[in-house]
C-alpha cells in the first residue's frame, strides 16, 4: 500500500481497512490508542504499557523495520506498527484517514517521536533546522490536528506529548533540538486550553533513561561518565522505561481527571527548577 508521503505494506499496515474492519470486534471491544514513535526506547515501553491497559495499539514510525517487526512479536495481536513521514502533513493526512476509517477516534494520542541533528549554531544548516523543527514540533502539530476533531465527536481522551528537558534546560551544539522541545511545551498548554473541557493534553518530560540511544550518548556503561552523570541527580541513579510508561498510565487515568496542561518530569530531580 503507498499513500502520499506514507510507506506501507501488508507486513507493516496491520490492519488493512475493509467493510468488516469498520465494523468488527477489533474496534469495539479495545479502546484505540496512536503512539508516534512507538517501537523503540521510551516509545516502545509506552506502546508496551498501552497493550497491558487494553488498548489496541498503532505505532508509527519512520525508518527501522526491524524494530517494529520485534514490537509487533512482542505485543501480538493487540499492537500493530505503520510505517511513515509524520513531518510531511500531507502524509499525515492520508495516514490519519486511513486510522480513524478502520478504528475510529483514538482515546489516547501520545506524540512521542522526535530527532536529535546536533550542530554549533554557526554549523548549523537551515536543513538541519527544518529536519527537527518539523519532526518535533510540526509533526504532533500535523497528527493531532488530524484526530483531535473525531477524538472531540467521539467524546474526548488525552494527548500526551513527549518533550525534553532541554525545552526547560538548554544545552550547547542543539539549538534546534531545544528550541523544538520548549516549543512544544507551549502547544501543550496552549492545545489544553482550547480543547478543553473535553480533551485533556499534558507533556511528558524524560530525565536521564536508560536507553540504548543513551547508553551510546552519553557513554553511561563506563564508571567515569556514569559518575559524573550521577552527581547531577539528586536521587544517584538512572531511571528506566517502565518508570516513563507508569508516568503515562498516570497522565491518560481517572486519577489525573483534574490535570491538564502540565508537565510531568521523570528525571530524579535533575530538573527541579
Amino acid at each position: 500500500m503507498i499513500l502520499a508521503g506514507v510507506v506501507a505494506g501488508p507486513d507493516e499496515f496491520l490492519y488493512p481497512v475493509s467493510p468488516s474492519m469498520r465494523t468488527g470486534d477489533m474496534r469495539v471491544h479495545k479502546e484505540f490508542a496512536v503512539v508516534t514513535g512507538g517501537t523503540k526506547g521510551i516509545g516502545l515501553a509506552l506502546s508496551g504499557r498501552l497493550v497491558s491497559l487494553g488498548y489496541r495499539v498503532v505505532a508509527l514510525y519512520r525508518g527501522d523495520k526491524e524494530a517494529a517487526a520485534a514490537a509487533e512479536r512482542e505485543f501480538g495481536d493487540s499492537f500493530r506498527s505503520l510505517r511513515a513521514d509524520l513531518a510531511d502533513p500531507d502524509a499525515v493526512v492520508a495516514v490519519s484517514q486511513e486510522l480513524l476509517a478502520a478504528y475510529g477516534a483514538p482515546k489516547v494520542l501520545v506524540n512521542n517521536a522526535g530527532r536529535n541533528i546536533d550542530r554549533p549554531f554557526l554549523d548549523m544548516s537551515f536543513d538541519d533546522w527544518d529536519q527537527v523543527i518539523a519532526a518535533n514540533l510540526s509533526a504532533p502539530f500535523y497528527l493531532t490536528r488530524a484526530l483531535a476533531p473525531r477524538m472531540l465527536e467521539a467524546g474526548g481522551g488525552s494527548v500526551v506529548n513527549v518533550a525534553a528537558t532541554t525545552g526547560i534546560r538548554p544545552r550547547l551544539d542543539g539549538l534546534n533540538y531545544c528550541a523544538s522541545k520548549a516549543g512544544l511545551l507551549h502547544f501543550t498548554k496552549c492545545l489544553a486550553m482550547e480543547l478543553a473541557p473535553t480533551i485533556r493534553v499534558n507533556s511528558l518530560i524524560p530525565g536521564m533513561i536508560d536507553t540504548e540511544e543513551m547508553r551510546t550518548r552519553f557513554r553511561t556503561d563506563e564508571p567515569q561518565y556514569r559518575d559524573k552523570l550521577l552527581d547531577e541527580i539528586p536521587q544517584r541513579r538512572i531511571g528506566d522505561v517502565d518508570m516513563m510508561a507508569d508516568a503515562l498510565e498516570f497522565l491518560i487515568g481517572e486519577k489525573s481527571s483534574y490535570v491538564t496542561g502540565q508537565k510531568l518530569i521523570v528525571d530524579g530531580g535533575q530538573f527541579m527548577w
